[in-house]
């Protein structure tokens, strides 16, 4: 991962886990204020319902003229203490009990929560009930410790989600920017040689060393950098869907673009032999083109020195047949990819067979492939879409 993708997936991640987690956050503190409401209500019932069973207790004993004894609450968080007229302390069970506020009802430390409750009855010398509890503290401190613990593990969720989700987007885009490095790497390679040959023709023919072999090298290498620079244009800025049908014979562009290849052939020493019949067709010549051209030309580049390519025009099907390398299984399934190619070191910026799917695609063509590793390989073109004739099936 170059200092860019890793930028942008800081920057993702950052913006996509900061939002969901801003959005979890506000959640949880609604939720918070409602539950800290929930359990403020929950504690004051609580300490009422004791003040209460206290003061019952404390009525029914002195109304029976029978000693005071303080009872024990269910409640085991619940405390209490007992103070007279004079504010003294007759009774007490609970913690820090200096924190009692005698003219207050309910108030809360930051440890405990009191309620106070006053008797006022002149026989009985018990005046104040102070009740005391931490479990609405403790209550809010688990609260927000399972609010941080479920920020946290949220956070850490949604940050793998992010990474796992920016990995899976990023992928094709990388793929795609490998794909173009590739290319320009390919471009750089795929031209060095007509060039390198043209410069080298060039400089031979100005010593007047074998002025018709360097013009025929010189013409090879011009059509092969023409070939090149067609195609780039056509797979880059050309519209697929802008076309300019009309009737046309197949078999002179065929004718022209064999006699074409044949000065750029040269160079492996590689006969083109022909077989072509009388053909006419409706379609975008251009188009048409590149379909005949590029597998020719792509049978120029995995075929071996000195041997040949067989072009033919038959009944309604074109059709490219070299010696070459060949093509495997595996490789036949990806061949007419962009940016594809097959195992040679002539290279190529597998963009022709995609130029050719495309065009194939546009009128509906039937492609087909045979090949064998080591034997060569065969292209078919099925024309029957656009011929024109009257029964479709005749050249």
């Amino acid at each position: 991962m170059n200092k860019n993708e890793k930028k942008a997936l800081i920057s993702f991640l950052s913006i996509y886990v900061g939002s969901i987690v801003l959005l979890v956050g506000l959640f949880l503190s609604l939720y918070y204020k409602n539950e800290l409401k929930s359990v403020s209500q929950q504690c004051s019932m609580q300490m009422k319902n004791a003040s209460n069973e206290i003061k019952a207790h404390i009525l029914n004993t002195y109304m029976k003229k029978q000693p005071f004894k303080p009872i024990e609450l269910k409640n085991k968080d619940i405390k209490y203490a007992l103070f007279d007229k004079e504010k003294k302390l007759l009774y007490s069970n609970m913690k820090n009990k200096h924190e009692v506020i005698f003219h207050k009802t309910d108030y809360q430390t930051s440890q405990y929560n009191y309620y106070i409750v006053k008797l006022n009855e002149d026989n009985i010398p018990i005046e104040y009930i102070a009740i005391q509890t931490c479990s609405q503290v403790q209550d809010i401190n688990k609260l927000k410790l399972v609010m941080v613990i479920i920020l946290i593990l949220t956070s850490i969720f949604v940050a793998i989600v992010a990474y796992l989700l920016a990995k899976l987007l990023l992928k094709p885009v990388r793929e795609k920017v490998e794909s173009m490095d590739n290319f320009i790497k390919d471009t750089a390679h795929e031209l060095n040689t007509p060039v390198s040959v043209l410069m080298t023709s060039v400089a031979m023919l100005k010593k007047g060393k074998d002025p018709e072999k360097m013009m025929k090298y010189i013409v090879s290498s011009s059509k092969q950098i023409s070939q090149l620079y067609n195609d780039i244009h056509f797979s880059t800025f050309a519209n697929v869907d802008d076309s300019i049908e009309e009737e046309f014979n197949l078999e002179d562009l065929v004718s022209h673009s064999v006699e074409y290849f044949n000065d750029i052939s040269l160079t492996k020493n590689i006969e083109i032999e022909s077989k072509i019949e009388v053909c006419k067709i409706k379609a975008d010549k251009n188009k048409m083109q590149k379909i005949v051209n590029n597998l020719i030309s792509n049978a120029i580049k995995y075929s071996h020195n000195n041997s040949k390519i067989i072009v033919s025009l038959i009944d309604g099907i074109f059709s490219v047949k070299d010696f070459g390398i060949g093509i495997t299984q595996s490789q036949q399934k990806e061949i007419f990819k962009r940016y594809k190619r097959g195992e040679n070191s002539e290279g190529g910026f597998g963009i022709g067979l995609d130029i050719v799917k495309r065009v194939a695609k546009e009128y509906e063509l039937d492609i087909k492939l045979t090949s064998k590793q080591n034997a060569g390989s065969t292209f078919f073109v099925d024309l029957k879409n656009i011929l024109v004739n009257v029964n479709k099936g005749e050249c």
